[in-house]
């Protein structure tokens, strides 16, 4: 049996549902949620038949399958389906081999992209991917710096199909600056992540500016019937003269000359804050966009940074510092 995505989605689905001990779930039940989510990830509704997912469960309890400990339980004229075993989950089963040689396909894939102008990012995809076919529930070999309990990384696949498609969605948000709930009408453009968080660029209808949103502060997403506008903007050029993802397009291109102690440099000429950045005789000189990013990264490197121009933000680090000081 070919293992295509949509059943790949349904099976981890399904195992959400024979997980849960509190809840019953019927044939009806997991039909809904299979389509629930299918419909997430393409922004459509997409149907899924009672005897695709007879034909799922069958396969999942195979040996070619998962296993899977799938029992039903009679209720009045009704079946509920769950795990016999409640700690069960095809989470924890090894690949099997359908699933084994799609990955092995994928690596191969992504091997030959590598070098590639535009998607450095591969060599990390890559690791992830040996790290899952290499090892065989032993030692774990490999430790990326991802949270599992990040808010909102739920909506990135069906964001992600909204831009592919060109979708107008309405996005209801909760923002860390007002108690109130707002809702946007936004035309969708970009996904870019920025330590740890993921932020969404598009088009304010309302308003008429290019938007930023944090994903975990997204409370809700559905497709709006407004028109789409499209977009001209680069966005590798949009982040070039930024750190971080605060962009004013009125503000100015500004030198930021910055004192290095001997301790910091080797870090910094290891991993630059910026492609613009050049260090001579320990002084570390940058050209971007001030913004708040700015900031904060300047201060994460405590007494190893001491900003000497502009002086705009000089005063600036000045007053979050004295405000800093003053809750110790």
């Amino acid at each position: 049996m070919a293992v295509n995505k949509n059943a790949l989605i349904r099976y981890k689905t399904l195992d959400k549902c024979f997980s849960n001990q509190f809840r019953n779930y019927y044939i009806d039940d997991l039909i809904n949620e299979c389509s629930i989510v299918l419909k997430e990830l393409y922004g459509e509704d997409t149907s899924v038949s009672r005897r695709q997912i007879l034909y799922d469960m069958e396969f999942m309890e195979s040996d070619a399958g998962y296993e899977a400990p799938i029992i039903g339980i009679k209720d009045g004229r009704k079946k509920f389906y769950r795990y016999e075993d409640p700690n069960f989950t095809i989470q924890n089963k090894p690949l099997n081999q359908e699933e084994q040689l799609a990955l092995e396909n994928t690596l191969e894939l992504l091997s030959r992209m590598k070098g590639i102008p535009g998607i450095d990012a591969i060599e990390n995809i890559e690791a992830k991917l040996n790290e899952v076919k290499d090892n065989k529930g032993n030692q774990k070999l490999i430790s990326f710096e991802e949270s599992e309990f990040l808010i909102g990384l739920e909506h990135l696949t069906p964001l992600y199909n909204f831009i592919k498609n060109n979708q107008t969605i309405k996005i209801v948000y909760q923002s860390f600056k007002t108690e109130n709930e707002q809702e946007f009408c936004i035309s969708p453009y970009h996904l870019k992540q920025f330590n740890k968080r993921w932020f969404l660029f598009g088009w304010n209808h309302k308003d008429q500016y290019l938007q930023n949103l944090a994903l975990d502060r997204i409370q809700g997403i559905e497709i709006n019937k407004e028109t789409y506008i499209p977009t001209e903007v680069d966005f590798d050029e949009y982040f070039e003269d930024i750190i971080g993802v605060t962009n004013n397009l009125d503000t100015e291109l500004t030198e930021v000359k910055i004192q290095l102690t001997d301790h910091i440099i080797p870090y910094i000429k290891s991993k630059p804050i910026h492609g613009s950045q050049k260090i001579a005789e320990n002084r570390l000189q940058i050209k971007v966009k001030l913004n708040y990013e700015l900031e904060s990264l300047i201060l994460s490197y405590g007494e190893n940074m001491k900003v000497i121009e502009p002086i705009e933000l000089v005063q600036r680090l000045k007053e979050r510092i004295e405000k800093l000081k003053n809750l110790y």
